[in-house]
């Protein structure tokens, strides 16, 4: 149950990050009030995944996730270029993740 919490983590996380691209420096109501409303439900839910999940783990996979789905998102959708060195990028923080996942697993 951990990781179907922590999902909803990274999908609250990458959301509110999404919409606070919208926000337009928070000057518009309702990408402003889905960010907000996104990193307060992200938090909870992570918060919750921290009673079953090792913190590390946890923190590891929520922020390399989000962090990697965000950059797709941004070169998919939103028109940032795609570049060796982005590739390379969300490359590294996966493999990261993946290192510390299997660092903890004795």
């Amino acid at each position: 149950m951990g990781y179907v919490l922590l999902a909803g983590a990274i999908a609250a996380e990458v959301a509110a990050t999404t919409a606070m691209k919208y926000s337009e420096g928070f000057s518009r109501l309702w990408p402003s009030l889905i960010t907000v409303t996104g990193y307060v439900v992200a938090f909870a839910l992570l918060a919750q995944t921290l009673k079953t999940v090792q913190i590390g783990t946890a923190y590891a996979i929520w922020a390399g996730v989000g962090t990697a789905v965000i950059a797709a998102i941004g070169m998919i959708f939103l028109g940032e270029g795609l570049t060796a060195a982005k590739v390379a990028g969300i490359a590294l923080v996966i493999g990261g993740v993946v290192l510390l996942n299997l660092g903890g697993a004795h």
